[in-house]
């Protein structure tokens, strides 16, 4: 499969509500879409960068630029392109794992698309059906917290993420529980918001039966993690800090997290993120499933990297209608607390071409 050129288009996807964090506040969804041509027929990619380096050093006019600049033409020059030769291909420019990321994808959807298979299929996943979590922002107030957390509750989301920060932390958990009782399965994630010096602060959060912290420091800060592990009961997740194999392996090794947080954008690939789980499921790590706001595509390929067998958590794989009221693809419905798994050859979704247009920002067509 060679590939014949590739387009770049970047789409603005309004938000149901604005989505806050340690690091900011969301009202649209700036995305970077990737669709190449190959003579075995297109694929479509999508990159998980935010508008600002805020999450990760990545954001989309970056990755667009080094995907028109380097990225794609490495690959133009191949004179075959596989899902195991993206990154050999691609392993001497440092960095940029979320474009790269979106390269993989495009190329793994044609590549099984010209073989009629599944994403999920050929991943290795072991379910029809993927058990959906909700990434809660934070809010203006404890009320406005409370209302939400009863609506996600009344569709039927299986467990509850809190975004927390300094000032905002136990207080809301506190009144969660109290509201809903200690049988709602509840975590917390602080996006690197906190220092080792708060410890005796987040120690304050076991007390309340969660499933994890995610990310509670600097991301570059392993051992500081292991460090804060061990003076708290609950289980520390990483997300940030987990860009490789290796890295989840190191953290892991020292006892700086229990739980790991996979995201296929921030690592590299879907490759690279079933090889994390891989290493997890050896050590008897559990893992689940991140999300990035992403739309159907993006969607679909996470709910299939969901399926396998290690992901023994509800990850962030909400339904479309969590963060937008108009997909892209046909929407994905939550039923039951849970995502079907697409069965369709490659990601099982395409862009439904109005929809598509309708959020549209600019398109660029580029060729070898």
């Amino acid at each position: 499969m060679k590939i014949l050129g590739a387009e770049l288009r970047r789409i603005a996807m309004p938000l149901v509500s604005p989505f806050r964090t340690s690091f900011g506040t969301q009202t649209t969804r700036d995305l970077l879409l990737l669709r190449i041509e190959t003579t075995g027929g297109d694929g479509w990619g999508e990159c998980a960068t935010m508008t600002s380096p805020v999450y990760s050093s990545e954001y989309t006019a970056a990755a667009a630029d080094v995907l028109r600049r380097h990225l794609l033409p490495a690959l133009f020059t191949r004179p075959e392109v596989t899902p195991w030769t993206v990154a050999p291909a691609l392993a001497s420019f440092k960095g940029h794992r979320m474009a790269k990321s979106a390269v993989e994808m495009a190329v793994l959807d044609a590549w099984l698309r010209a073989r009629s298979l599944s994403f999920a299929g050929w991943l290795g996943a072991t379910s029809d059906r993927v058990p959906a979590g909700v990434s809660v922002g934070i809010m203006d107030s404890v009320p406005e917290l409370l209302d939400a957390v009863d609506g996600y509750l009344e569709e039927g989301y299986r467990r509850i993420k809190l975004k927390i920060q300094p000032g905002w932390d136990v207080e809301p958990v506190r009144a969660v529980r109290e509201r809903f009782g200690a049988d709602v399965p509840l975590q917390v994630d602080a996006n690197t918001a906190y220092t080792l010096a708060d410890a005796p602060h987040l120690a304050r959060l076991d007390e309340f039966g969660l499933l994890l912290i995610e990310q509670p420091l600097d991301e570059e800060d392993m051992r500081a993690h292991a460090l804060l592990a061990e003076q708290l009961r609950t289980p520390v997740c990483l997300d940030e800090s987990v860009v490789s194999a290796r890295s989840a392996a190191d953290a892991i090794a020292l006892g700086a997290c229990a739980v790991v947080n996979i995201k296929p954008g921030r690592v590299g690939g879907y490759l690279e993120a079933r090889r994390i789980h891989d290493v997890s499921a050896a050590h008897g790590v559990p893992v689940w499933c991140g999300g990035m706001l992403e739309t159907g595509l993006g969607r679909a390929a996470n709910v299939a990297l969901a399926a396998l067998p290690g992901f023994t958590l509800p990850g962030d794989v909400s339904a479309s209608d969590r963060y937008y009221r108009t997909d892209i693809t046909e929407p994905f419905v939550l039923r039951d607390g849970h995502l079907d798994v697409p069965d369709s050859a490659g990601l099982g979704v395409t862009p439904v071409p109005e929809l598509l247009a309708d959020v549209t920002v600019s398109t660029e067509w580029i060729t070898p």
